[in-house]
């Protein structure tokens, strides 16, 4: 429990895809111990195809406001996991005067996949099942059953 961090920031592009699922999903599992917050590069309005992919498992994500690292109102974190090689480059510029580590978990983008809804519906459900993964690896505790 010891080498769990108080503060995670979880980064990439828009922060309208990977990183607010990555966010609900930690927040899920850890909320209750840890402050979870996530940014992108450029932010836009989370998409539709996530929130019904975090839905699936449980998780309420319609409520995500998008930001980016120029809105953190805070940036006390102990840890940044970015999700996109962009991202990961604004978390070592930010990280450079403040003593914080950052981890890159390189993650496909599913809004790159074309074809019918089903198909792209299945990218995100894959990027989100590759999260979770990552995060109950790096953050091996006693997370919640049922996700």
């Amino acid at each position: 429990m010891s080498d769990l961090p108080d503060a995670v920031l979880i980064a990439c592009t828009h922060n309208a895809v990977r990183s607010p699922m990555a966010e609900g999903i930690l927040k899920h599992l850890l909320g209750h111990k840890i402050f979870v917050d996530s940014v992108g590069v450029r932010s836009q309005e989370i998409d539709g195809f996530v929130i019904e992919v975090m839905d699936e498992i449980g998780i309420d994500i319609s409520k995500h406001r998008a930001k980016n690292f120029t809105d953190l109102e805070d940036s006390s974190f102990d840890l940044i996991i970015s999700l996109s090689p962009e991202a990961q480059h604004s978390a070592v510029e930010m990280t450079r005067t403040m003593a914080c580590d950052v981890e890159f978990w390189h993650t496909f983008d599913p809004t790159l996949i074309e074809g019918s809804r089903e198909t792209r519906l299945e990218s995100y459900r894959q990027v989100r099942d590759f999260l979770k993964k990552k995060i109950e690896e790096r953050f091996t505790l006693d997370l919640k059953p049922n996700l």
